[in-house]
């Protein structure tokens, strides 16, 4: 056990709820940034059982000054950077906001430990979608870069950021360039949850189709709570580096609406309609990660195979509309 501090943005999203989980059973006293742009944010805390057990703070990553504050007052010794506009979709409809959270957002927080602490240990929730138009077959730390939205765009500024402070300025600032990962807490904007979520509604009879877009397109998925135990990992080495997350398998999306539907009896094939206001203006037809420097250097392995995955969705959305 240890009594760090921990301060974690975006708290309230699937990652930070699972975060907070692990920091909080590891004996950290757990502090959080509450944007209050929604009703209700605190349903996956809830859901884990741990809502009363975290310090939440008002706070915006748009807002260099509240982030200095949460500092002074959480006396953070470890900072994660987890909060984002995090939905690919909406960056084209809203680009310049997407720039703003994800990019100059993530420069406010490393400036902040920077002012405040520098010695605190911080944590870039980088992504995949960096990767865009991929460079290699199986993408891993060296692969170039090549975004295919405003999101991985702002994504890939923060990441450069990160690795700008720890080599400027000698944090210890680490990225973890983590792959597709899900869970019962995912978003219901997010292919894996609206394929879970639709399953869910056919078997109980509220909805008739699931209409998708490009189930062809092929993703690196895994569980999130397996995926912020790397996180932590990082934080925890003697040098800062950045670390690809990943299963290092690849999975069309059309196989996973097959074990989604499957998991309840039915066949995909006679509810899933392709519908072409689902395509993206440009579209990542794969990623694929290859993980294997975090497993040799972290010592980071995923736990939960995708059928697991699905599956453990379906049967949280079955119980939620039940």
């Amino acid at each position: 056990m240890t009594n760090k501090s921990a301060l974690i943005t975006g708290i309230t999203g699937q990652d930070g709820a699972y975060l907070s989980r692990l920091l909080l059973e590891k004996g950290y006293t757990v502090h959080g940034i509450l944007a209050r742009r929604s009703t209700d944010t605190l349903w996956r805390l809830r859901e884990l059982g741990i809502a009363d057990q975290v310090v939440l703070m008002d706070g915006d990553l748009q807002d260099l000054s509240s982030m200095i504050r949460a500092l002074e007052r959480s006396g953070a010794d470890e900072v994660y950077n987890l909060g984002a506009q995090s939905f690919v979709g909406s960056s084209w409809q809203q680009p310049i906001l997407t720039a703003q959270v994800d990019g100059v957002g993530a420069l406010n927080v490393l400036e902040a430990v920077r002012i405040v602490n520098k010695e605190a240990r911080f944590y870039q929730a980088s992504t995949s979608e960096m990767f865009g138009l991929i460079q290699a077959e199986k993408q891993s730390e060296t692969t170039p870069f090549y975004p295919r939205s405003p999101y991985g765009v702002a994504k890939l500024m923060a990441h450069w950021a990160t690795v700008n402070y720890r080599e400027s300025f000698g944090m210890h600032a680490s990225s973890g360039i983590l792959f597709n990962h899900e869970s019962p807490l995912r978003g219901i904007e997010f292919v894996t949850r609206k394929v879970t979520d639709a399953v869910a509604r056919i078997k109980l009879g509220l909805q008739k189709e699931l209409r998708m877009g490009n189930i062809d397109a092929k993703r690196d998925w895994g569980f999130a709570g397996d995926y912020v135990e790397a996180m932590w990992l990082m934080t925890q080495q003697a040098q800062a580096d950045d670390y690809v997350v990943a299963t290092g398998t690849t999975t069309t999306v059309r196989d996973m609406c097959d074990i989604a539907f499957e998991h309840v009896g039915l066949n995909y094939r006679d509810y899933v309609v392709i519908d072409e206001k689902f395509f993206r203006p440009a579209e990542v037809d794969v990623l694929l990660g290859n993980p294997e420097k975090a497993m040799a250097k972290l010592g980071w392995a995923p736990k939960t195979s995708l059928r697991e995955l699905i599956t453990m969705m379906v049967d949280a959305d079955l119980r939620r509309l039940a």
